[in-house]
């Protein structure tokens, strides 16, 4: 038996955040977090403001205490794609194998996997993954790495090391 994450998702889009389209990846990522048994503990939706993104989560990682904080959207190219900027200002430590993973394994599904500016990270005792704003990629991403997360949460408060 794994351990009782604490998840915080965090979606950023303007056009999510206005309304103007469902949020499809957060609530698909929310969904294969409690299919593992995984609290999701906090849920926002957010404008791509890197204000408002660094603040939120800054507010899941020391307010809520989540394990980890998954991000969707805001790593590719466009103007307002400010999410790996603002995960980049809040964390203590980088991650980048995991980073490295998403594109590697995204990188066998399509050759855009290479667009992704997503960053990971340590706060704390709190590990921030950016992932792809669609539900497809988000999905695929999160599988990428999932499996890994209850050990990284375990090495982070200082176990697993057997």
């Amino acid at each position: 038996m794994g351990l009782d994450l604490r998840v915080g998702v965090l979606t950023c889009s303007d056009t999510r955040a206005a309304g103007d389209a469902e949020d499809t990846a957060g609530k698909e990522l929310m969904r294969l977090c409690e299919e593992r048994g995984w609290l999701v503990a906090a849920y926002h939706v957010c404008p791509d403001d890197a204000e408002r993104i660094h603040d939120l989560l800054v507010e899941m990682s020391d307010s809520h205490h989540v394990d980890v904080i998954l991000t969707c959207g805001g790593t590719g190219f466009g103007p307002r794609d400010v999410t790996p900027e603002a995960t980049e200002r809040v964390i203590e430590k980088r991650t980048p194998g995991v980073a490295e993973a998403i594109r590697l394994e995204s990188l066998k599904i399509t050759g855009r996997a290479m667009l992704s500016r997503g960053t990971a990270g340590i706060r704390d005792s709190t590990l921030i993954i950016n992932l792809p704003g669609s539900r497809k990629a988000a999905s695929e991403s999160f599988g990428f790495v999932a499996d890994q997360l209850e050990h990284a949460v375990e090495m982070m408060a200082g176990g697993g090391h057997s």
